[in-house]
C-alpha cells in the first residue's frame, strides 16, 4: 500500500498561483533594472543623449572651445542641439552661428577626402580670424574616433558631434562627405559645397563668391 497521500485540487491550484506570482515578480524586476547601451557610445539622462567620450580623450585632442551663443538662432538649423566635441556640452547650433557668416564642414573619421581637406580649413580659419565662423561637424556616432583622427591631423578647430547627420538633413544636402554648408549671418543657407576643398585659396575664393567675405 502506497504511503503517498493524494494531492487535492486545492493544493494544485495553490502551487499554480504561486508560480504565476514568481513569474510576475521576475518580470517586474527586469522592467525596472536600468539597461546600458550595447553600442557603448551613448547613454540617456533626463531624456538627453550624452556620448561616453572620456575627458582624457577630449583634453588630448586639444580642440578649441565651441563658439558661445550670440543671438537667437534662425534658418534651417534653428532648434538643433548637438554635442561639443571639446567638452561634451550641448550646443544650440544656430545660436552659436548667428550674426556672422559661417562655414560648417561635415566630415567623418573614415572619410579620406575629409582628412585631406581639414588642415586647409584650419589654415583658412586662422587667416580669416573673426570675419567668419568655421565649425566642423563629425557626421558619425563615434566621437572617440573623431577626436583621434583630429589629433593625428593636428586640427583643433571647434567641432560638434552629429551622430544622426542632423545638419545634413536640416539643410537638405546629399548623403555624401565631405560637404560644407555656407551660411549667411541671418542663418540662411547661401550654398552647399558638395566636394572637398583642395587648398586654402579654394576655400577663400568660394567663400568670397558665396558669402562676400574676402581675406
Amino acid at each position: 500500500m502506497s504511503s503517498k497521500l493524494p494531492v487535492g485540487r486545492g493544493s494544485k491550484n495553490a502551487w499554480r498561483w504561486a508560480l504565476v506570482g514568481v513569474i510576475a515578480m521576475v518580470a517586474l524586476v527586469v522592467a525596472v533594472v536600468p539597461r546600458t547601451d550595447d553600442a557603448g557610445e551613448s547613454g540617456r539622462e533626463n531624456g538627453r543623449v550624452h556620448s561616453t567620450i572620456s575627458q582624457q580623450s577630449r583634453a588630448a585632442a586639444g580642440l578649441a572651445d565651441c563658439p558661445p551663443e550670440s543671438a537667437p538662432g534662425a534658418g534651417p538649423l534653428a532648434g538643433l542641439v548637438l554635442e561639443c566635441l571639446a567638452d561634451g556640452e550641448p550646443v544650440d547650433v544656430a545660436a552659436v552661428l548667428a550674426g556672422k557668416p559661417a562655414l560648417v564642414n561635415l566630415w567623418a573619421h573614415w572619410c579620406a577626402p575629409c582628412a585631406r581637406e581639414l588642415p586647409y580649413l584650419q589654415q583658412y580659419a586662422r587667416r580669416a580670424g573673426n570675419a567668419i565662423t568655421v565649425l566642423t561637424v563629425h557626421s558619425d556616432p563615434d566621437g572617440a574616433k573623431a577626436l583621434s583622427r583630429l589629433r593625428g591631423l593636428q586640427v583643433t578647430l571647434p567641432g560638434l558631434l552629429d551622430a544622426e547627420a542632423s545638419v545634413r538633413t536640416a539643410v537638405g544636402a546629399q548623403a555624401v562627405l565631405p560637404l560644407s554648408v555656407l551660411l549667411r549671418s541671418d542663418g540662411s543657407v547661401a550654398e552647399v559645397v558638395v566636394r572637398a576643398f583642395d587648398s586654402v585659396e579654394d576655400i577663400a575664393d568660394t567663400v568670397a563668391v558665396e558669402l562676400g567675405v574676402t581675406i
